[in-house]
């Protein structure tokens, strides 16, 4: 049924199991357990490492593994996603996982933002979230297959250009869906309808003739998952899909055992990456359904940090997470370990992004105070803010409320950005609202966020 060849992952060597079961017994009888310890924290809680990595650490010695295996096993718990043939996922709860999602859990609170007293802060909430969005849209169709280059993507998207091509409408579609998770769908509970919903706002314009939006894939259309020009997943069959999918949904909106968020995020990932329900967008849809349920949960800072970003860098490494959870005896801590750390990293890098715009605009603030002496700190923040992005404007009004000053010191500040030529006045409806001159912008301010 299947052209391409299917991947398998290295097979550890054979341990005869009456000598294996020695071995585990000797463990839990003390027998060389220091040892044994030593070994399953360095391939299970500092990483969690399949054997084509652990026997590096464990001198090639097939025993060696049996025993680790056999350890994970008792200390893993099953998880509600359940394979074809009827067993369920497990997962082990590596002893960095606390220490990690206390770090995510201060984050996704805002940390990072946390001092919005200041009128830049206030402003650079909207402007990085909007990064974010845009960011997240970009990379997760990139996953699937868009060869569109970042850089007009993010043009595409802030100038609202319309898509040229498959690939375009790709991220384009990505980025509404992405708003409409923000703004709309967080407030829904999941149902099955939201989730066809998803998929079709994600692959409207795009899907090939044969398949229409929103509707379950069907044993004929042989779907399967490719990575190398290889199988790497053999999606379940379609009526099994569908009862699962019931289960998924009462799943995600079961909030009577605490489960923490980000781990509950993951299983449904990972969930629907497995089931994948649909003949395409699947990827994007679980990537989308993460994103859903940490802003439903109040993890609201989850919109800055573009996770797919970390993902489309370690393609090779997130296409394994799958096949590890699933080759390996479902083991769904491969899959888990592998985006806890992608997590992560995102926020190391959005934490990068922020420590290198403040020394920009503190560069920026020195060029503004040389050149405009005159100025005041009001003045000097608006025009920093005026230039930090496409189409930014503003009145009097949100001039006031911003700086906490009269409506009249507000115009009084206007009109002397005008007059040294650095801002420029238009009507906007009933207001009057400001925006600075494209010539003060490309001469002293970046443009990108």
């Amino acid at each position: 049924m299947y052209e391409n060849e299917r991947i398998k992952i290295e097979a550890p060597p054979e341990v005869e199991k009456e000598h294996g079961s020695k071995l585990l017994l000797g463990y839990l009888l003390g027998e060389n357990r220091s040892v044994v310890e030593k070994m399953f924290n360095r391939v299970s809680n500092k990483e969690y490492l399949y054997w084509d990595k652990a026997k590096f650490h464990l001198n090639r010695s097939g025993d060696a593994w049996y025993l680790i295996r056999q350890i994970r096993k008792i200390s893993s718990v099953e998880i509600p996603v359940k394979s074809e043939k009827g067993i369920y996922f497990t997962w082990y709860r590596p002893l960095y996982t606390d220490k990690y999602l206390r770090e995510i859990d201060m984050y996704m609170g805002g940390a990072f933002l946390a001092d919005t007293t200041t009128t830049v802060q206030v402003n650079n909430r909207q402007k990085y979230l909007a990064r974010g969005i845009v960011e997240e849209s970009i990379a997760s169709s990139q996953l699937e297959g868009a060869d569109t280059a970042s850089k007009y993507a993010k043009k595409m998207l802030t100038e609202k250009i319309r898509p040229r091509n498959k690939s375009e409408q790709m991220i384009v579609n990505n980025y509404r869906v992405m708003k409409k998770i923000e703004n709309e769908y967080k407030d829904r509970e999941l149902s099955l309808y939201l989730l066809q919903t998803l998929q079709s706002e994600l692959t409207e314009k795009t899907l090939d003739d044969e398949y229409k939006s929103g509707e379950l894939r069907k044993d004929s259309d042989e779907i399967v998952v490719n990575y190398d020009a290889m199988v790497a997943h053999v999606p379940p069959k379609a009526e099994f899909v569908k009862y699962e999918l019931e289960r998924l949904v009462a799943y995600a909106n079961d909030d009577s055992d605490f489960i923490h968020p980000v781990i509950k995020a993951i299983q449904l990932h990972f969930w629907i990456g497995y089931l994948h329900p649909f003949p395409d967008g699947n990827g994007r849809l679980a990537r989308a359904v993460f994103y859903w349920y940490l802003f439903r949960h109040n993890y609201w800072a989850i919109g800055y940090i573009p996770i797919s970003m970390i993902l489309k860098r370690s393609q090779h490494s997130y296409a394994y997470a799958y096949i590890y959870a699933e080759q390996d005896d479902y083991d769904f801590t491969y899959f888990y370990d592998y985006n806890l750390r992608c997590v992560l990293k995102a926020i190391n890098a959005f934490n990068e992004h922020i420590e290198k715009k403040k020394s920009e605009n503190e560069g920026v603030s020195v060029i503004i105070r040389t050149k405009y002496p005159m100025l005041n700190s009001r003045q000097v923040d608006t025009l920093k803010f005026l230039a930090s992005g496409n189409d930014i404007s503003t009145s009097g009004t949100s001039y006031s409320l911003m700086h906490g000053v009269a409506l009249r010191t507000a115009y009084r500040d206007l009109k002397a950005l005008k007059e040294l030529g650095l801002v420029f006045s238009y009507s906007d409806g009933k207001n009057v609202s400001y925006k600075i001159e494209n010539n003060v912008k490309e001469q002293i301010f970046e443009k990108d966020v």
